[in-house]
């Protein structure tokens, strides 16, 4: 057989079988995080009516009270992180990530722990604050990790169609 020949075969398998744990493309993963927004806008303003009826509707929305506003933005982080741990232990996909047909895992495969989705959750939160720079590690890594991938020894895989 000749060289020639046996490349085409390679490129030929390669084509009809999908790789599962091919990385998905950083803008897929922020089109999945732009879905993600959707769930977390409508659970941010549950909580904020929660704390709002909890005050009997007397804060001044302009000048809140410090310990108000600290309570409210604790509570909204905490919902986040409830949202996105839970989808990734449960079944390694939040709603915008189903949609994108990406999923999280560690490393060998499993499914991520609590402790490390939450360590994953913390850190990629401190990417965000750092202006996407632990997102934009992805570009550089060999294996298409984020620090919170790195850190939570998790990684972001390609879902086949269908």
């Amino acid at each position: 057989m000749t060289g020639l020949a046996a490349a085409a075969i390679c490129l030929t398998i390669a084509v009809m079988s999908p790789d599962p744990v091919r990385n998905p493309l950083l803008a897929r993963r922020f089109a999945a995080m732009l879905y993600d927004l959707l769930p977390l806008l409508g659970l941010w303003m549950l909580v904020a009516a929660l704390f709002l009826l909890a005050s009997g509707g007397h804060v001044d929305a302009a000048h809140p009270p410090v310990a108000y506003l600290l309570a409210l933005r604790c509570a909204l982080i905490g919902v986040s992180a409830a949202y996105f741990t839970a989808s990734w232990v449960r079944g390694g996909q939040t709603i915008g990530m189903r949609a994108w047909r990406i999923r999280v895992e560690a490393v060998d495969g499993s499914r991520l722990p609590w402790h490390r989705a939450l360590l994953r959750f913390a850190i990629a939160l401190l990417s965000l604050g750092l202006f996407g720079l632990g997102y934009l590690w992805c570009l550089i890594d060999r294996e298409g990790r984020a620090w919170h991938d790195l850190a939570a020894h998790s990684r972001m895989i390609q879902l086949p169609r269908g």
